[in-house]
């Protein structure tokens, strides 16, 4: 719930982008950061630094605070959080339900979940650096519109988005986060450090609205597998991490992914490729 504390901030002090880019977390050479967000007049910007611990709090007229990350209740985090933007004479409002996890729990009333462990988090910090110019080369191959590589506080995962430019049809039952994401059609990858015991760590692929015969593609390598209940393709961490070129078989999920699936819906490759 750390991250979403921030992340609601993200969400009320910068102006919604298409696909909610603009609440997303972006790598700094220390951990994740906030886009720079202005307020009445200056920019602040909030970094997790995973190597020193610390919630850093940095605004353009020069004013550093720092919150020390370690084990407290997500309610006396939340409070030093809004103390410092207080300090920092930022006035914010944040609805402060917690989002996309089973029976939340306000962050002012959560005095249940208080952990913090610094070895589990830098590792998982460390992962994500490794994978980052993997993700970052595919990216490139693409010209047409294409997320940044970003990190989503709430579904928790790396992702990176492409676009063919066509409208998509409204999901059934799709809510307001759900209409914005999914409005045009997609084909997306990143990785989720999964819910036990549902999902272990994991890459994953997928195409929305998915084309008739993605599910039967040929996809490499041999780890990757189609989920139905999940609609998505998934290659497991542990399986990249144990390769014998763990980029290679990241690179090879990622291209095999997107080429079957922008194939079978028919996107204008030659137009949004590069050659």
């Amino acid at each position: 719930m750390i991250p979403d504390v921030v992340g609601k901030i993200c969400l009320a002090l910068t102006p919604l982008t298409n696909h909610w880019w603009n609440v997303t977390f972006h790598f700094t050479a220390r951990g994740l950061s906030t886009p720079a967000m202005t307020v009445g007049g200056r920019t602040l910007r909030m970094t997790f630094d995973f190597v020193t611990h610390q919630l850093v709090f940095q605004t353009s007229d020069g004013v550093t605070k720092t919150i020390p990350l370690e084990p407290r209740t997500v309610a006396e985090f939340f409070e030093r959080v809004m103390e410092t933007l207080r300090d920092l004479g930022i006035q914010v409002h944040i609805w402060t339900m917690p989002v996309e996890i089973p029976d939340p729990i306000r962050f002012e009333k959560d005095v249940t979940h208080h952990s913090y462990d610094r070895d589990a988090v830098n590792a998982f910090w460390r992962a994500l650096l490794a994978m980052k110019p993997v993700f970052e080369k595919f990216r490139c191959a693409f010209i047409g519109k294409c997320s940044p590589l970003h990190f989503f506080w709430g579904g928790f995962d790396l992702a990176v988005t492409r676009f063919n430019g066509k409208r998509a049809p409204e999901r059934p039952g799709a809510n307001s986060i759900d209409r914005e994401a999914y409005s045009h059609e997609v084909i997306s990858h990143g990785f989720w450090p999964g819910r036990l015991p549902a999902l272990d760590a994991c890459f994953y692929a997928y195409a929305a609205p998915e084309p008739h015969g993605f599910k039967e593609a040929k996809i490499l390598p041999a780890a990757a597998y189609y989920d139905k209940g999940w609609s998505e393709y998934f290659l497991p961490y542990e399986a990249v991490r144990n390769a014998r070129n763990p980029a290679e078989d990241l690179t090879s999920f990622l291209s095999t992914t997107y080429e079957s699936a922008a194939r079978l819906a028919g996107w204008s490759r030659t137009e949004l490729e590069r050659r």
